[in-house]
């Protein structure tokens, strides 16, 4: 297998992605090599920090036209799913503009802190081969302050003061509210299921 391209935004969460990959039997290059990340079968955008920081990096690199184009599998990780929309809240920030809509800021209330840190629980919406193996009420560890509604793109919804996208996917295009280097088993299978896709 041909290495995955982890495109290198600034975020910290990058080497337990690899690892997590490794762990997969899948070989990942970090890299904002226009050229490395066209060629690699599957193409993982990661993503912690500020929606406007990120874009403007992978304005710098070119990306920001690169990625919609991609035809590969794409797997956008928390803030890199959230990239994958026209924009967020955060910033008024144009993002990649691939997938409709807008991430809007968590509401907080007494006893539901923003960011939303933690275990939740994945509610499956339709059938989706990223879901295989994983069922309704299995958790998964998010961090994040910024949020999806459901809509026809989404594959899986999660409940905090409300329910939001957990899982989204569109053609070749894919992404995760949680992090799934971070979500034990239920991560493992969904990484398992993305490193599947187009093969």
């Amino acid at each position: 297998m041909s290495a995955v391209a982890i495109v290198d935004n600034g975020g910290g969460n990058v080497a337990s992605v690899r690892f997590a990959l490794e762990r997969l039997g899948a070989e990942a290059l970090l890299t904002n090599d226009p050229q490395r990340i066209r060629a690699a079968p599957h193409v993982i955008l990661p993503g912690v920090g500020a929606a406007r920081d990120a874009m403007r990096r992978l304005a710098e690199s070119g990306l920001d036209r690169l990625i919609p184009a991609l035809t590969q599998p794409v797997l956008g990780i928390c803030l890199g799913m959230q990239l994958l929309y026209a924009a967020s809240a955060e910033g008024d920030t144009p993002c990649l503009g691939i997938l409709a809509g807008a991430a809007d800021r968590l509401p907080a209330a007494p006893g539901r802190a923003v960011p939303h840190m933690g275990w939740n629980q994945l509610v499956p919406l339709r059938p989706s081969p990223l879901l295989a193996g994983i069922a309704a009420g299995d958790y998964a560890y998010f961090v994040h302050s910024y949020a999806l509604p459901p809509g026809p793109d989404s594959v899986a919804s999660c409940d905090y003061g409300g329910p939001f996208t957990a899982i989204v996917s569109r053609g070749n295009f894919h992404g995760v509210q949680f992090h799934p280097e971070r979500s034990a088993a239920t991560g493992a299978r969904l990484l398992a299921n993305f490193l599947a896709l187009g093969s």
